[in-house]
This record gives structure tokens, C-alpha cells and sequence, in this order.
């Protein structure tokens, strides 16, 4: 007798996230993080998961109100709840902030989800080596 076997479940997709080597000095990005699309409540679990555990448990995340699909003002990731806050600031369109209390505060350069491969890749090259 055989049981017909379940497929596996899709592997979560690649994180496309490139961070600047950890240093002493303050930086104004962090690094890049090109997400698949505008929808918060899909993509910031991914992103979160996938950050070095020295930056801590990110407890507030800000983001282009103006962009991204509306979420609610908190969410459950991993167990935590994170606070998502919307900016209409025009100072900072295509960034992420993420704070960690005690820990500090982590801004990451926005690439677009409609953007090319070919686009893409220097602009989180850029982001990655920032200083």
C-alpha cells in the first residue's frame, strides 16, 4: 500500500538585503533591501527575520505612507509585536527605519519592487558600501 506524499511547501523567496560592514561611525543608510512588492504585512516579516541578531528585536518600523499597501498599526512577527508607523515625509521616500530600543536605529535604502535586476544591482552595491 503506498500514501501519496504531500508536496513540499514553496521555500521562502531569497531576501534581497545588503547591509554596510558593521563599523564604529554613524552612517545615514544602513544598506539596501530591494522587498517584491508594497505590501508590509508580506514583506517585513521576511526582512526582519533575515537582519543580523546584534541589531536586537526591531520594536518600530517607519515607512512612505505613500507607498506602501496600508497596514494596521502594529503587527505580530515572529512572536513580537512591532509598531508600523507611516511618513509622508518627502525627506525620505525610498527608506525603512528600524529602531530597537537601547540598540539603535537602522535606515535602509528602498529599492522598488517594479525595479530590473539590471537596475537593482548597483543601486544595493551603492547602499552596501555607503559610508
Amino acid at each position: 500500500m503506498t500514501t501519496p506524499t504531500q508536496p513540499s511547501p514553496p521555500s521562502p523567496p531569497h531576501l534581497r538585503l545588503r547591509l554596510v560592514p558593521h563599523g564604529g561611525m554613524p552612517r545615514p543608510i544602513d544598506g539596501g533591501w530591494w522587498p517584491r512588492s508594497y505590501d508590509l504585512l508580506t514583506e517585513l516579516p521576511l526582512l526582519l527575520a533575515g537582519l543580523p541578531h546584534a541589531w536586537g528585536h526591531i520594536t518600530n518600523v517607519t515607512v512612505n505612507g505613500s507607498v506602501w499597501s496600508p497596514a494596521p498599526g502594529r503587527m505580530l512577527v515572529h512572536n513580537q509585536v512591532v509598531r508600523l508607523h507611516r511618513t509622508q515625509a518627502a525627506s525620505a521616500p525610498h527608506t525603512i527605519v528600524l529602531l530597537t530600543p537601547g540598540r539603535g536605529r537602522w535606515d535602509l535604502l528602498i529599492i522598488p519592487p517594479d525595479t530590473t535586476e539590471e537596475a537593482a544591482e548597483p543601486l544595493m552595491a551603492a547602499a552596501g558600501a555607503h559610508t
